[in-house]
């Protein structure tokens, strides 16, 4: 008798744990799409943000556009959803290391550090969130 209790217990934890994962994922996903959506709609206004030592330019925007996107998909329907939070996070870290810093350390002053380093944390926020996605797969 107190074992089918003891089970009943857990399999509600469970359920709640599965259901608190469900909507967490979801409102991730729509964040990381929107973000994916927003390279599209202001793309020319963020080619200025690629690094001059990569050719491309507003490609790059976009191409982040559609693998921010395609990371909300993989995290919505769960195929390839470990994966793709890896890809993810590891995208976000070189966005961090090639984008943020370099121009948090060249901003001519307090003032101008203000958005790129706002920008570092968010992203290593977002890039923290997609490992723990990963890790739960």
């Amino acid at each position: 008798m107190a074992k089918n209790w003891y089970i009943t217990v857990q399999n509600c934890f469970y359920m709640k744990n599965a259901i608190t994962f469900k909507a967490g994922i979801t409102i991730y996903a729509l964040v990381i799409a929107f973000f994916g959506v927003n390279h599209f709609l202001i793309g020319t206004g963020m080619q200025n943000t690629v690094p001059s030592f990569i050719p491309g330019g507003v490609v790059w925007v976009y191409i982040t556009g559609a693998a921010l996107i395609a990371a909300a998909i993989a995290f919505l329907t769960g195929w390839q959803r470990a994966l793709a939070g890896y890809l993810l996070a590891a995208f976000l870290i070189i966005i961090v290391l090639t984008i943020h810093v370099p121009a948090i350390v060249h901003a001519p002053d307090e003032a101008a550090r203000r958005f790129p380093l706002t920008n570092l944390v968010k992203d290593m926020g977002i890039a923290g969130a997609a490992l723990m996605v990963a890790g739960k797969g």
